[in-house]
């Protein structure tokens, strides 16, 4: 997901490497991404062209790199966007990310993402609940289950809403 969420910084305009790795960082929960991380996926988006790179005079007369995402670069982002597995339908921030990267992503893509998530926690719901009416389950593994249960009701409701307003 790291090598979205860079391409994705990429869409508000050209930016600097530190500026990648500080943005990209913040939406990950972190300080900055690593250079070790960042910097090999830049090579390699570039090397897909998918990303470009221009030298451009720093403000103390060093040469600094300023990177901006092609065209062919945001159309594999927003596939990559669009594509959404059963797995990564299990990944809250897998479908988080999406959600708020909606915009640019097609209707029917959104849809399609919605639905996942959307069966993802409806199974889930039906599993605590077995586990629920299955099982004795001590005060805290009852507190917990039922915390799962709410936390995935919640977000049906909230898939209904984002349905409502994609229309």
């Amino acid at each position: 997901m790291t090598d979205l969420i860079i391409l994705a910084t990429l869409l508000a305009g050209p930016k600097h490497g530190y500026s990648l790795k500080r943005q990209s960082g913040l939406i990950l929960g972190q300080e900055a991404l690593h250079n070790n991380l960042v910097y090999p996926l830049l090579r390699r988006f570039m090397a897909k062209k998918w990303v470009s790179k221009k030298e451009v005079p720093g403000e103390r007369g060093q040469t600094r790199q300023l990177y901006s995402i092609t065209a062919l670069g945001r159309k594999e982002l927003i596939s990559q966007l669009s594509t959404f597995t059963p797995q990564e339908a299990r990944a809250k921030d897998q479908f988080r990310f999406r959600v708020g990267m909606f915009q640019v992503i097609e209707p029917e893509a959104r849809m399609r993402i919605l639905d996942a998530r959307e069966q993802y926690l409806s199974a889930r719901i039906e599993k605590l609940s077995a586990i629920e009416a299955n099982f004795e389950l001590d005060r805290y593994a009852g507190e917990v289950t039922r915390r799962f249960v709410a936390e995935s009701r919640a977000e049906l409701e909230w898939i209904a809403h984002l349905r409502r307003i994609s229309r």
